[in-house]
C-alpha cells in the first residue's frame, strides 16, 4: 500500500492556523516535540495513525497534509515590531487557504493567473518619482481609464490577485499581502469600516507585489515605496496636481474625497508631495485635522469598503475541490463575501 502524500509545510501551516507551538501540537497529538519538528523539516515522514493524529489535533482533513506547498517569504506586513509573531503567522497561514481556495477552484473553473506587472524598483532609496513612473506604467499595463479608479478591489481582482477581508485587529497591521507566483493573495482589515483607507491599502499591496514580489520585504524603504506608488496610483500626477489647493480649503478637500474615494490625510499628503502645499501649510492641516478628531474617524462618508468577488464566485460553485481544507478557516476566510453568497460559502462537500 503506498504511503500517504505529506508535504512537511503542510503541517507547519495547519499548526499556525491553530496558534500551536511544536512543544503544544506533541501534546495534543501524544508525541514528541522533536517528532514534530522532524515532520516539518522533512527529516522524518510520519505514519498513516501519525497523520490521522495530527489532523485530529489540528482540526484539518489528512487529505490537507498532501496538498502542494506553495511556499513564499513571510508577507509584507507593516509593523513587524508591533504585531506578535502568534498573530502575523496565524494571518499568514489563513491567507494561504485562500490561497488553496482559488488553486483548488481554478483547476475545474480555469480560472487565469495573475498578469501583475514586475517593476522592481532601481533600490532602496528611490525617488517619489519613480514610484510615479511605475504605478503609472501599472495603470497603462492594465488599461485603467483616466481619473479615479472606480473599484480598487475589483480591477487588482480581475488581474489574478486574491482579495480577502479578515478582522486583524490590531491598529498597526492595516493589510498585508503575499507574493504567490499564480495567484497573490491581499489581506485587508474588515474591523475598520473606511472605504478610503481599504482602497488604499489594497492599492499599497499591489505596489508591493509589482516593485517587490518575493525579492526584499520587511524594511521600511520598502513600505514607503508601497506607499508613494499606492498614492500615484489612485491620485496619478497629472490629472490631479491641478486640482489640489495650496491652502486649506476643506470644502474643496470633501469635494476631492467624494471625486477620487481617498482619504482628506492622503489628499493633504498629495498636496504636499506634489508641492501644492507648503510643508508649514500641511502641517497646519494636520494639526487641524486632529483637533477636530479627524485623524481618526475623518467626515464625509463615501460608502462602504469594496467587496472581494473572487473567492465568492469560487465558493458559489458548491463543488468537492475543497474537501481537503478546514471547513473553520474557509468559513472564516467566506466571512466577509457578499450577502447572496453566505448560505452557500461553507457548502462545499461533494454531494
Amino acid at each position: 500500500m503506498p504511503s500517504p502524500a505529506f508535504e512537511p509545510g503542510r503541517l507547519r501551516l495547519a499548526r499556525e492556523l491553530r496558534s500551536l507551538s511544536q512543544t503544544e501540537l506533541a501534546a495534543q497529538a501524544e508525541i514528541t516535540g522533536a517528532a514534530v519538528s522532524q515532520f516539518e523539516s522533512g527529516a522524518t515522514r510520519p505514519t498513516q495513525a501519525t497523520i490521522e493524529g495530527l489532523a485530529v489535533a489540528l482540526k484539518v482533513p489528512t487529505e490537507f497534509f498532501g496538498l502542494p506547498d506553495d511556499e513564499t517569504h513571510e508577507g509584507f506586513f507593516r509593523s513587524l515590531r508591533r504585531t506578535t509573531v502568534t498573530d502575523r503567522r496565524r494571518a499568514r497561514a489563513i491567507a494561504h487557504i485562500a490561497h488553496d481556495v482559488v488553486v483548488l477552484g481554478a483547476a475545474e473553473q480555469r480560472h487565469t493567473k495573475a498578469d501583475i506587472p514586475r517593476l522592481p524598483a532601481s533600490g532602496l532609496e528611490t525617488s517619489a518619482d519613480e514610484m510615479e513612473k511605475t504605478a503609472a506604467k501599472v495603470r497603462q499595463a492594465w488599461r485603467v481609464p483616466a481619473g479615479p479608479i472606480q473599484n480598487v478591489v475589483g480591477l487588482v481582482e480581475g488581474h489574478g490577485i486574491v482579495v480577502i477581508r479578515l478582522p486583524l485587529d490590531s491598529a498597526d497591521v492595516d493589510a498585508f499581502s503575499l507574493p504567490f507566483a499564480d495567484h497573490p493573495v491581499v489581506v485587508l482589515g474588515s474591523d475598520k469600516n473606511d472605504r478610503a483607507r481599504s482602497r488604499f491599502d489594497a492599492s499599497h499591496e499591489l505596489g508591493h507585489l509589482v516593485v517587490h514580489g518575493h525579492e526584499v520585504w520587511g524594511l521600511p524603504q520598502v513600505e514607503r515605496q508601497a506607499h508613494e506608488f499606492a498614492a500615484a496610483f489612485l491620485m496619478p500626477k497629472n490629472e490631479i496636481q491641478r486640482e489640489l489647493p495650496t491652502s486649506v480649503d476643506w470644502g474643496l478637500l470633501f469635494e476631492l474625497k467624494r471625486k477620487w474615494q481617498v482619504s482628506l490625510a492622503a489628499l493633504l499628503m498629495r498636496a504636499r508631495t506634489l508641492g501644492r502645499m507648503s510643508e508649514g501649510t500641511y502641517l497646519t492641516a494636520i494639526k487641524a485635522a486632529s483637533a477636530r478628531g479627524w485623524r481618526r474617524v475623518e467626515p464625509v462618508a463615501i460608502g462602504e469598503p469594496e467587496r472581494p468577488e473572487l473567492l465568492s464566485n469560487m465558493l458559489r460553485s458548491r463543488r468537492g475541490h475543497l474537501r481537503a481544507l478546514p471547513d473553520d478557516i474557509v468559513a472564516t476566510v467566506a466571512a466577509e463575501l457578499p450577502g447572496p453568497d453566505r448560505a452557500a460559502k461553507i457548502e462545499r462537500k461533494a454531494r
